[in-house]
């Protein structure tokens, strides 16, 4: 990388409910507000003197209004350059934190005026909506991640999942999942 970007640590969120359907939002990135829109995990930075623990759940309960959500682990990681709300080039770290729910209803009653201007959606999805849609969802290779870890198979370390220059495909996959299922096998 030639060019040297400030860093914004981002919480991302794999909200699961019961059934396991992960909570998608839709929308455009604030660098590009008339672009297309695509869907991605619940979450946004961490703010000055918080965890990512607590930007998780500070972010589930501002973007969803949810309150029962529990924690896990930190399941995946990426790196990519975009532009933030104010126009700047950023180099947003961001860790996809494993969250659970009873689920239900959700709300945008927390959310600040640029998500409001910038999601057009959020839904609970299924593995097999996610397998099957034409739509762009991030972070890429989304379904074969999640079935990985609905199948209790979680590395010891965030798997790295896209890097500045794209996503890493196909996905990495924890040891535990190709023990118990190798790919050509």
């Amino acid at each position: 990388m030639s060019e040297a970007f400030r860093e914004r640590l981002t919480a991302r969120v794999v909200l699961l409910d019961p059934e396991g359907r992960i909570l998608l939002m839709k929308g455009r990135l604030p660098g590009r507000p008339d672009g297309p829109s695509f869907w991605y995990t619940v979450g946004g930075g961490v703010e000055a003197g918080e965890t990512l623990a607590e930007a998780a759940a500070r972010e589930v309960a501002e973007e969803t209004g949810l309150a029962d959500v529990v924690l896990g682990e930190t399941a995946w990681r990426d790196e990519v350059i975009l532009r933030d709300i104010d126009g700047e080039k950023r180099l947003f770290r961001q860790y996809y934190v494993v969250a659970r729910t009873a689920g239900g209803a959700v709300t945008d009653a927390g959310w600040l005026p640029h998500e409001r201007r910038l999601t057009d959606d959020m839904r609970w999805w299924d593995l097999g909506e996610l397998r099957f849609t034409d739509d762009v969802v991030y972070p890429i290779g989304l379904a074969d991640l999640l079935a990985d870890l609905l199948a209790g198979h979680v590395a010891p370390e965030p798997l790295l999942v896209c890097t500045i220059d794209g996503p890493i495909v196909p996905p990495p996959r924890p040891p535990s999942a190709v023990e118990a299922h190798p790919i050509g096998a």
